[in-house]
């Protein structure tokens, strides 16, 4: 049975409506406008102006003319191996260190957690992290881009106040079934915990695959470069002279405006399409973290 609202209510909930929509209209209005403009034709949008509600002059030549490009399949390759090979390791390493600090029975352990916690706060800096890279000899290999990043504070302590949720009676009876620390934790925490290992497949995948940075002082070897470096140049160091088209009579017509378009999108359609598998382990995987940690 509805319960009858009061004149207030139906204000509030209106109102409230309204202001949400809005919100996700703001949100959502520069992603469509980069879709929109990805479509539209070079000349007609370079004469266009205001907003933009649907492709001016359809036209997919700026995406034919980005996959074109060899930069981008070897960007995405790159990409593909830090995603898949840095997001293992990841979760491989806090998952280790997240059930050795929620064991009870760990010496130190509250140290070492105010330690790593510490790291949140205060860190070397940039030329520090650079002079140990460059001395472990990591510098221009693919390690250089996925050991600096191996472990998260933050993704850490979430998965460690998850750990700690699981009744210790598990742990202990499989203890008396002759499992070692690797069988539990394989076998017991981690299948009990999908919804927060999910969250961390989710944190460490985005991660990866929107880094940037650490390629561009660590890399210079152009085919180790992952997709969101080859971006960056064409975006910011409008590099898009060899994406050009010709027209008829055979002049050359430039067509970067819609090619930057059409490679943002190439670049964030993919991360897009995983949230919506892991949408349903999301919230409940964060709310441990935030009402346990």
């Amino acid at each position: 049975m509805r319960i009858r609202q009061s004149f207030g209510e139906t204000v509030f909930e209106s109102a409230n409506l309204l202001l949400l929509s809005l919100l996700s209209l703001t949100a959502l209005y520069p992603l469509l406008y980069v879709f929109f403009a990805s479509f539209s034709d070079p000349a007609a949008l370079m004469q266009a102006r205001g907003f933009l509600f649907r492709p001016i002059g359809l036209s997919a030549e700026s995406y034919l003319m980005v996959f074109d490009n060899p930069m981008i399949y070897m960007g995405y390759m790159n990409t593909l191996f830090y995603v898949a090979v840095g997001t293992s390791l990841n979760i491989l390493l806090t998952s280790f260190g997240a059930y050795g600090l929620s064991r009870k029975n760990v010496l130190l352990k509250n140290p070492i957690m105010f330690m790593i916690v510490f790291t949140m706060f205060f860190s070397g800096g940039l030329i520090p992290s650079y002079m140990l890279v460059n001395n472990l000899g990591l510098l221009d290999s693919r390690w250089a881009i996925i050991l600096p990043s191996l472990l998260s504070t933050w993704n850490l302590i979430i998965m460690r106040t998850s750990f700690q949720a699981i009744p210790a009676g598990l742990e202990e009876s499989a203890r008396m079934d002759g499992a070692n620390d690797f069988t539990i934790l394989f076998r017991v925490v981690l299948p009990l915990s999908l919804p927060v290992v999910a969250v961390m497949v989710l944190f460490y995948g985005v991660a990866h695959w929107n880094a940037w940075f650490g390629a561009m002082i660590y890399l210079r070897d152009r085919e180790l470069f992952p997709l969101q470096l080859v971006l960056r140049e064409i975006l910011i160091t409008n590099n898009t002279d060899s994406m050009m088209t010709s027209v008829g009579g055979g002049d050359k017509m430039p067509v970067g405006e819609t090619i930057k378009y059409a490679t943002i999108i190439v670049a964030t359609v993919p991360i897009l399409l995983l949230y919506p598998f892991l949408q349903k382990y999301f919230v409940k995987g964060v709310m441990i973290g935030a009402v346990k940690g």
